[in-house]
């Protein structure tokens, strides 16, 4: 448990390590970037595609917006392509695969920038490339990630991206970060491993069909540092991720 808090602890720096003030112009909210190494060529489109239909989107102050109506159809013609997505909890090939990290990707930011969520849902099982309880999934018509401006100022969305990452910088008229993200761990549940027969496997030969997850439940806290705010703590997200089990097959 206490390594899974330094994970998330580390990653929560990095978010916060890019958040830097350019004097003479609007100051950096709140920034965050997330690596796509081991992502496959497919997820890396979509997620750089997504990413990118969101720069420079302009929130106006006291307004909402909607990701899935920002980033439109994750469809062929769109140029989206196939590749490896989350789907009631099981791994699929589809179109769009990979725009759920850029979601979540968005997210972290929107929590440092001190942004309102207005809609967020985790997937089944915690992805690796943010800290559990800092995802944000989203589905075409069906699940969505909103966000409201709290600042009596517009704030715009800058994509930053690499071969390797994307990041979001969302950009207002005070420096930030504006808040503290931390997730704290209450329960950590190991899988359990499962031996499947598999009379087409050579004798004695395994095959690892599942690596399996631990069962997490995750809180996440965002502290004020700064705004109208600052020094408030607040309960952000409480989410249950359940055990996937290591399954692996036998040769009879």
């Amino acid at each position: 448990m206490n390594l899974l808090r330094l994970a998330i602890a580390g990653l929560i720096l990095v978010g916060i390590a890019c958040a830097v003030w350019l004097p003479g112009h609007d100051g950096v909210l709140g920034s965050y970037a997330t690596s796509l190494q081991g992502r496959t060529r497919g997820q890396r489109i979509n997620a750089h595609k997504a990413a990118q239909a969101l720069d420079g989107v302009v929130i106006e102050p006291g307004a909402a917006v909607s990701f899935n109506r920002i980033v439109g159809s994750w469809t062929p013609e769109r140029g989206y392509v196939l590749a490896p997505v989350s789907y009631d909890g099981e791994l699929v090939v589809d179109w769009g695969g990979g725009v759920c990290q850029t979601s979540s990707t968005l997210y972290n930011a929107a929590l440092l920038a001190g942004l309102d969520i207005l809609e967020r849902h985790r997937h089944t099982w915690a992805p690796k490339y943010v800290p559990p309880g800092q995802d944000a999934a989203v589905a075409q018509t069906t699940i969505d990630l909103r966000l409201r401006n709290p600042y009596p100022w517009p704030i715009s969305i800058h994509t930053r991206t690499t071969d390797d990452s994307i990041g979001f910088e969302i950009v207002g008229r005070q420096s930030g970060p504006i808040a503290l993200v931390s997730g704290i761990i209450t329960a950590n549940t190991p899988p359990l491993e499962i031996i499947k027969n598999d009379p087409n496997l050579p004798p004695h030969r395994r095959y690892l069909i599942t690596r399996g997850r631990p069962g997490l439940r995750v809180a996440v806290y965002r502290t004020f540092a700064t705004g109208p705010r600052t020094g408030q703590h607040l309960l952000v997200s409480q989410d249950t991720y359940p055990v996937m089990n290591r399954v692996i097959a036998v040769g009879d």
